[in-house]
């Protein structure tokens, strides 16, 4: 399962919003049967960083999105959780 641009408006960030979004994605891919949640978030999202790191993920790759982001160093890093086998 892919977990694909999440966002919190800055007025509602540090509320613990994130985080519920992020275990209800978890609960909702464990509920399927899926093996693994996939992201991806770029260099400069830090706090997105954090945020899916204390839930987990683990960064698994990173890439430049194009010629131009190679050029300026510029690199989107792809996160993965594994999901425990159902009983």
């Amino acid at each position: 399962l892919e977990l694909k641009r999440m966002s919190v408006s800055r007025e509602w960030r540090g509320r613990g919003i994130g985080r519920a979004l992020c275990g209800e994605v978890l609960s909702f891919a464990r509920a399927r049967g899926r093996g693994a949640v996939l992201l991806s978030t770029s260099m400069v999202q830090v706090a997105a960083q954090r945020l899916y790191e204390g839930q987990g993920f683990q960064r698994v790759g990173t890439y430049s999105p194009s010629l131009l982001g190679s050029l300026l160093c510029f690199h989107i890093y792809v996160y993965r959780r594994d999901l425990p086998g159902r009983d």
